[in-house]
């Protein structure tokens, strides 16, 4: 007969216990923008919500913010690094295909021999590296999990492309992962629409360049605007409203909404979609830190902390939703 498999002896349940982030030093404000597209800094906001973003020096890769924010989100949970048992890298902007970059930053932070592997579910990554890190530390695959998404789109930006140009930022955000005695993290409402995987796209795949083209732009990020709008307006809220109702939560139980940072008018439809009372505050970090994909729930998470605007114990909806088109919503407690 088979032999009998030991079960799994994780933790009952799993939540978020710290949080970091790193904006990069440089602020673009759209009169920067402006240089290279026809345009207005009124249409720019108007259209967005954006007024400033951050984008990356020499110095500041994708691996060194990834440190910077994930020390603190180590530091804010009362953890030492060596206590991290798997780091989980969301970004679609580190460009050495292998190794992944969590290899990297698992022997940088210290932790030992951390598992440590890189996810590319663009702007619904964190949700994605989240449900991750629930289920290792619920199985017992690992106590604590460190989960960070990064970009450094501003290497993806076409500056001459009207539609696209001002959206994008870089930054880090971070969290850990750890046990639970009671539910703080819901179940996720998650998955894919692959017929519009051409909406947003990067223009040229790598290889032209390996076959011996000469493009004359370096690939960048395109997407069709107005379909991802209707997109991201009509049906996430209907993915947010699922993610509270798994979660058995009412939005009258909400206290934070952190949804993607992707357009400020985006945030606003879904807020009046999902008909959330006016005690609810709204994560609306696009305005100075523009799009930063993967990075942009836990950079959004962190500043509502650091500026008191949320407080330990909250409960919030987070939802994200990008190139894929995929998407991730959950209901956590926050750290």
């Amino acid at each position: 007969m088979p032999a009998k498999i030991k079960p799994a002896q994780g933790s009952p349940y799993a939540r978020v216990l710290g949080v970091g982030g790193y904006r990069p030093t440089r602020v673009v404000p759209n009169e920067e923008i402006l240089k290279h597209i026809e345009s207005s800094d009124e249409w720019i906001r108007s259209r967005s919500g954006i007024a400033t973003r951050h984008w990356a020096g020499p110095d500041e890769t994708v691996t060194e913010m990834t440190l910077h924010a994930a020390g603190k989100a180590i530091a804010d949970a009362g953890l030492a690094p060596e206590q991290v048992d798997a780091v989980i890298i969301s970004t679609v902007s580190h460009f050495k295909q292998t190794p992944s970059v969590a290899t990297e930053i698992a022997h940088r932070l210290g932790t030992g021999k951390a598992a440590a592997f890189d996810i590319s579910a663009a702007c619904a990554g964190f949700g994605y590296g989240l449900t991750i890190a629930k289920g290792l530390v619920v199985e017992g695959s690992a106590r604590y999990v460190l989960v960070v998404g990064v970009e450094r789109l501003s290497d993806l930006t076409d500056l001459t492309d009207r539609s696209t140009a001002f959206l994008f930022g870089d930054g880090a955000g971070a969290v850990i992962v750890g046990p639970s005695q009671e539910p703080a993290i819901g179940p996720t409402v998650w998955g894919s629409e692959g017929d519009k995987h051409e909406t947003i796209t990067q223009t040229l795949p790598w290889d032209v360049y390996r076959d011996g083209g000469r493009p004359e732009k370096y690939p960048a990020i395109r997407q069709e605007g107005q379909t991802v709008f209707r997109w991201a307006v009509f049906e996430m809220a209907k993915v947010a409203q699922e993610a509270l109702e798994v979660a058995g939560v009412s939005a009258e139980d909400l206290d934070v909404f952190i949804p993607h940072q992707a357009n400020m008018r985006i945030i606003d439809s879904m807020v009046k979609t999902l008909k959330l009372p006016e005690h609810v505050t709204v994560a609306r970090d696009v305005e100075t830190t523009g799009n930063t994909s993967a990075a942009s729930i836990p950079l959004a998470m962190e500043r509502l902390l650091a500026t008191g605007q949320a407080r330990s114990g909250d409960t919030a909806l987070v939802i994200g939703f990008g190139a894929g088109l995929v998407y991730a919503a959950t209901v956590v407690t926050l750290p």
